[in-house]
């Protein structure tokens, strides 16, 4: 592509023959010779780098900078003049110029200068470019699906997002709440500052004061230097704690604070510091029922539950099986070279009628398993899991939503969910043996 080039000067001489050495450069050079017929000009064509004489015979080149950059965010200016000063060249460099330099004395710089800031045009186009494809990606219109229950969800988090709230999203584990995180922060005022992620149940205790507070040098053995927390990290921005049910009782107390004076300690400072940060929390777990048998501090808990949303289960969004599973196998078909894949309708019926303990993250899982195993280009029910192919049609497709079964097999599932797995516990919390709940999840066909 020809990179563009315009020169604004009255002097024609000096304009032709700037226009001339650009030109053998490989550049196609545009020329003006006053302030309102450049403007025009970028108004029709998209220009690169502008060389602007200081003083025109209808203006200031140092303000007309200013036009051009709000015009043209992407276009660099170099400034030229007869009688260097540095004010103008300070308030050049204010309006958006990149370079201010002096007719005659600095020509031999011009050709450098000029690549200098083709080079700049470049990286602040990459630069712009990712910024679009990062919002396109976490943007609430990427969110896949067209279930009554997820357009509601959405709607909630479109309304929260434009403020500094602090919101709970609650749900299963595999339902795509970093998803919503990363919208809600993308569509929020503080989009293109840092979105800090931290999963609570990833570290122990001290590890996790670290990685959130920081340290100085010497806290502790192994703190060989300073720490930056991420709630520094997230000044400005959002910090996302995942999993911030599985949060130390003893660290609570500490996070409380911060969300209510904005200001932290790291470990072995004595120096209070301060950061603004929007707190967006996630949890599987049911923090009310948490803080009533006081396994998670109920202050927090009203701190943190300002605004709740709650994304439902993949059983609870069917419609949104389709649109999930067409997305999952463009994306690992294009990644494994096996292009054009067909999904059949016993396939998709399959997936329709599997009650997804793991939700979205599950079926991302089995989608990729299909597609390794599949052999042709049609993707059929025998590539999908055992369990799967066999899976009980009195537990699926036949189950009355409002039966007493129905109800029964989602409670279950509900309150295993809520135990991790934890079959013992989950026997215990719906008061039934742990024979009762075997059977139970046999017949409902429950993973």
């Amino acid at each position: 592509m020809l990179r563009k080039v315009l020169i604004i000067d009255d002097e024609e001489k000096l304009r032709s023959l700037m226009a001339r050495i650009i030109t053998l450069e490989g550049f196609e050079v545009f020329q003006e010779a006053d302030c309102k017929s450049a403007l025009k000009k970028l108004e029709q064509t998209e220009i690169d780098v502008v060389f602007c004489d200081v003083k025109l015979p209808d203006g200031n080149g140092v303000a007309l900078s200013k036009k051009i950059k709000e015009h043209s965010p992407y276009t660099e200016i170099i400034l030229l003049t007869a009688y260097g000063n540095i004010p103008d060249g300070v308030q050049a460099i204010k309006n958006g110029a990149f370079d201010y330099i002096t007719k005659g004395d600095d020509n031999n710089k011009i050709i450098p200068l000029l690549y200098r800031a083709i080079e700049k045009v470049d990286l602040t186009q990459k630069v712009s470019s990712l910024e679009k494809r990062i919002k396109d990606k976490y943007s609430f219109e990427a969110i896949i699906g067209k279930s009554k229950a997820l357009l509601q969800v959405i709607d909630l988090a479109k309304k929260v997002a434009k403020t500094d709230s602090t919101v709970l999203l609650t749900g299963e584990t595999g339902t795509g709440k970093e998803v919503f995180a990363q919208a809600i922060h993308e569509n929020s005022n503080r989009t293109g500052k840092s979105f800090v992620a931290l999963n609570c149940s990833t570290f122990s205790a001290a590890i996790l004061e670290s990685e959130l507070f920081g340290h100085k040098q010497g806290a502790f053995t192994g703190a060989v230097k300073d720490k930056k927390g991420f709630i520094e990290e997230a000044n400005g921005g959002t910090l996302f704690l995942d999993e911030i049910g599985e949060m130390p009782i003893e660290l609570q107390a500490k996070l409380l604070r911060v969300l209510e004076t904005s200001e932290y300690i790291p470990i072995g400072d004595t120096c209070p510091k301060k950061s603004n940060f929007r707190l967006i929390a996630a949890t599987n777990r049911n923090l009310k029922i948490e803080s009533e048998e006081h396994r998670f501090r109920s202050d927090l808990y009203f701190r943190l539950n300002i605004f709740e949303i709650n994304i439902p289960p993949l059983r609870e969004r069917l419609k949104d099986i389709a649109p999930l599973t067409i997305s999952f196998v463009n994306q690992f078909s294009e990644k494994m070279n096996k292009k054009s894949l067909v999904i059949s309708d016993e396939f998709l019926q399959k997936l329709e009628n599997y009650s997804w303990p793991g939700n979205i993250r599950e079926l991302k899982n089995i989608i990729e398993r299909s597609i390794i195993l599949s052999n042709d280009a049609v993707l059929t029910a025998d590539v999908l899991p055992y369990e799967m192919q066999h899976q009980s049609e009195k537990s699926t497709k036949t189950m009355s939503a409002f039966s007493m079964q129905s109800i029964e097999k989602l409670h279950i599932q509900k309150v295993l969910n809520y135990t991790k797995g934890n079959k013992a516990e989950t026997a215990r919390l719906l008061e039934i043996g742990i024979a009762t709940l075997y059977r139970k999840l046999e017949e409902y066909s429950i993973q």
